[in-house]
């Protein structure tokens, strides 16, 4: 193998590598985008979750009703 195929190989495969590595890149961050989208709605509804239990403790701030 002479000195210019060897570098050809290199470079193949370099080319390669780098093709792999820039899909993996592109899906790593798709899911990235994924995974901030689902922790925003469930930030969102813990959020409204919380704010409907403070208001029904607030509800439960008044004395109970007299029992008969």
């Amino acid at each position: 193998m002479t000195d210019t195929t060897a570098l050809q190989t290199q470079v193949a495969f370099l080319e390669d590598t780098v093709q792999a590595l820039d899909a993996a890149l592109a899906r790593q961050q798709q899911q990235i985008m994924d995974l901030e989208r689902a922790l925003e709605g469930l930030f969102r509804r813990v959020t409204e979750h919380a704010e409907r239990l403070s208001g029904a403790a607030d509800g439960m701030s008044e004395p109970p009703p007299p029992h008969y």
